[in-house]
């Protein structure tokens, strides 16, 4: 494993020991000690940065978070551990962010530090930085325009389909599409290696058009063999600000004979917040077709109650975030509450990110109905969803 050379910033010299004796305890001898952060930064200015600062939140004289932010710009912490005599809520509040003062963090720990609590930290960080250090740098940080165009003009990217199921029987209810870039040279881009891209260079209707010829195509090859299978297709807000596009679906459905009641499209909760009047008209226009609208990552954003009491959306889907966390009151809190909200407005409610069994089961026992992930079916090409919907449905594909 990675050796970690670890700053100790305790003002408490009893406090400041035991914290030590745990690094030790752990074969971690590399240790900085202070008693301030005037003095950690005079340290670190004559020895050298740390990799991990272990930080007494209650931590007075120079303040812990005034400490951190120094030693960030400074570039002398890559990352913190935080401990204190935590409140609940504030702990809660603090695991929820990935950084603190600018720095990663690691994790939280109460008082007095267990070795073994702070073990399973410094050995998941070790592990990241093991998979950092071996990974290779990407040959670019996104697609130029050029590359994109290519690809959409000799259709590369590509439809996959994410099939959704009742989780009490693992019966198909519908699929979702999603896009996939098959790149001659890089191999199956997913859509957070050119989604950016796309929509930077304003060809994100070009690959939905395509998308949709794709699913709808599918669909109705299905339908002729008598297995009819709802879509639903992702739409960025800003799309909807031309009303073209509405029409260009209604004419891709009727050319394709695909009832638009067979079709919903997802939009991000975030893509939301400023909702424009030509976006909610349009809204409104595929709603009359017939179209389903659902409410992308819900609960990761900020759109207000109100805002969806407005809206026609028909269907909610809640971010796989709470199903991960499933096993905390908070997350249960949380989907309980999405699925009251879900059946007041007379809405679907699709819990997304379902991974493992025991995760469903306890989404059947607080009463969801519709789920999606690993679980059930990863994301499949055209060719793969024919063969995968006539086979019988086994579980356990977990996410691994």
């Amino acid at each position: 494993m990675i050796s970690l050379r670890i700053l100790v910033l305790e003002k408490h010299s009893v406090q400041r020991s035991a914290v030590v004796a745990a690094l030790q305890q752990l074969g971690v001898y590399d240790i900085v000690q202070a008693s301030s952060g005037e003095q950690a930064l005079a340290l670190m200015q004559r020895q050298g940065r740390v990799d991990v600062a272990l930080c007494d939140l209650a931590h007075k004289g120079m303040d812990c978070l005034d400490f951190l932010n120094c030693a960030g710009q400074l570039s002398m912490v890559r990352a913190v551990i935080l401990y204190c005599d935590f409140q609940p809520q504030l702990r809660r509040a603090i695991e929820q962010m990935a950084s603190f003062s600018g720095l990663e963090l690691l994790g939280t720990l109460s008082t007095p530090i267990q070795a073994k609590a702070l073990q399973k930290i410094l050995q998941r960080y070790q592990r990241q930085c093991l998979v950092t250090a071996s990974t290779p740098a990407p040959a670019s940080a996104l697609p130029n325009e050029e590359d994109i165009r290519r690809g959409l003009a000799l259709g590369e990217f590509r439809a996959f389909f994410q099939p959704k199921f009742f989780l009490a029987n693992g019966q198909v209810t519908g699929a979702e599409v999603l896009a996939r870039w098959q790149h001659p040279s890089k191999g199956l881009l997913l859509p957070r290696d050119f989604l950016a891209a796309v929509l930077a260079y304003d060809l994100i209707d070009e690959m939905f058009k395509q998308l949709l010829e794709q699913g709808l195509s599918l669909m109705s090859m299905l339908q002729r063999d008598r297995r009819p299978l709802e879509m639903s297709f992702n739409l960025h807000a800003s799309q909807l600000q031309d009303p073209g596009l509405t029409d260009h679906i209604r004419q891709t459905l009727k050319r394709h004979g695909i009832s638009a009641t067979d079709l919903t499209f997802e939009l991000a909760e975030n893509g939301l917040l400023e909702i424009q009047p030509r976006t909610q008209e349009s809204l409104l226009r595929l709603r009359v077709m017939g179209c389903g609208l659902s409410i992308d990552d819900f609960a990761v954003g900020f759109s207000s109650l109100k805002l969806l009491c407005q809206l026609p959306f028909t269907e909610i889907k809640l971010d796989g975030e709470f199903v991960r966390s499933i096993h905390e009151p908070r997350s249960k809190a949380v989907i309980a509450s999405t699925l009251a909200l879900a059946r007041a407005l007379n809405m679907a409610l699709v819990i997304e990110g379902v991974s493992k069994q025991q995760e469903c089961h306890a989404l059947i026992n607080m009463g969801c109905e519709l789920g999606q992930g690993f679980y059930y079916a990863q994301p499949m090409s055209s060719h793969e969803l024919l063969t995968w919907l006539q086979a019988p449905f086994i579980a356990g594909q977990e996410d691994a």
